[in-house]
């Protein structure tokens, strides 16, 4: 039996440079692909987060759910960067309703925000293997006038927000649904237009979260300098590997430049990890995002973390109507819908 409208949710990834939209139902035989949407949008239109122009957004997202015909309006929607704090902590069990009150009191030490300024969650992931009497939390803090931007937005084209998520903990739910289980440590690393985001998650948990600002749009952006272009013109320079203002060969010297910079940074941000938890170690990482389809970022990755790493398939368990979809289409844009995936597996009764 399919799922209730009234339950399931259209994921809505809005990036920097691309939204993307995913409608999945539940069948006896598990998940079925309904609906999968991409448009590319307009450079400076969303700038660290934030939008620069709402309306123009607006009309985009309005744009890609009336020419796919996504009749569904309520979607799970995540958010991320440095408007969203998660930390994991530990605190006293109680009921809920003094747990609550306990996490929010606690909230004010981690946040660097004033706390009438975000709102927050918490997501309870067991108890402590230190000590009895206290719970693990994982307390996530986010800025309302981002939320409120986002949702405004949405509600000025009739689309209701019915969850709102975090990019990781979206791309953690995809990994899960693609992933064949085990008790492993894993390196979920998505490499978007102009942030990568790295999740470590031990046996399904999260240990350790970091955003990092760089992306794809940096090789667009050399590409800019160099042939003095727009950003439109760059990413079909990049993508068709020719142009009478610079040679492929120029385009592989930038890529590699832009990619040796996101591997130190990565290998920085992991050796925080180390130094944070130096009993542990990653048995592999996964990749998602723009980036994970770069096969030289890829190989130069496992030498700088000596770990197997692997470009994310969010289809893997997902069945799709190849009469449908374009299988061509389906492959090459699988590792850039992960987080969009993960968000269309929430539910409207979702915490």
């Amino acid at each position: 039996m399919l799922l209730s409208k009234s339950k399931h949710l259209v994921g809505l990834d809005i990036g920097s440079s691309t939204i993307k939209a995913c409608e999945l139902v539940h069948t006896k035989k598990g998940y079925s692909l309904k609906n999968l949407a991409t448009a590319e949008i307009d450079s400076g239109l969303i700038v660290d987060g934030g939008i620069s122009r709402p309306s123009e957004l607006a009309h985009a997202i309005k744009a890609l759910f009336n020419e796919n015909r996504i009749r569904l309006k309520n979607v799970a929607l995540s958010i991320g960067g440095y408007s969203v704090i998660m930390k994991n902590i530990s605190v006293q069990k109680a009921d809920e309703k003094a747990l609550h009150n306990s996490i929010t009191m606690e909230a004010e030490q981690y946040i660097p925000f004033d706390i009438n300024d975000v709102n927050i969650d918490f997501h309870v992931l067991g108890p402590n293997k230190h000590n009895v009497e206290q719970l693990d939390i994982l307390l996530v803090a986010a800025k309302k006038d981002i939320i409120e931007e986002y949702t405004g937005i949405l509600e000025s084209v009739g689309i209701a927000p019915g969850v709102i998520d975090v990019d990781v903990l979206a791309l953690q739910n995809c990994y899960e649904l693609s992933s064949v289980g085990g008790q492993h440590t894993t390196a979920l690393i998505d490499i978007g237009a102009s942030k990568t985001s790295l999740n470590i998650i031990k046996n399904n948990v999260p240990v350790f979260m970091r955003d990092v600002s760089l992306g794809c749009g940096q090789i667009d952006q050399q590409i800019v300098s160099q042939c003095e272009c727009s950003i439109e013109d760059a990413r079909k320079i990049k993508l068709d590997r020719q142009s009478e203002k610079i040679t492929a060969e120029e385009i592989d010297e930038i890529e590699s430049g832009v990619i040796k910079n996101w591997c130190t940074e990565i290998r920085r941000a992991i050796d925080f990890f180390y130094s944070t938890y130096p009993d542990d170690s990653f048995d592999q990482v996964i990749l998602s995002g723009g980036g994970a389809n770069i096969e030289e970022f890829r190989k130069l990755l496992a030498l700088e973390t000596s770990s197997k790493v692997e470009v994310i398939n969010p289809f893997i368990n997902v069945q799709i109507n190849r009469g449908r979809f374009d299988s061509d289409y389906i492959d090459s844009i699988a590792p850039q819908v992960a987080v969009c995936m993960g968000l269309a597996l929430r539910r409207v009764d979702d915490k």
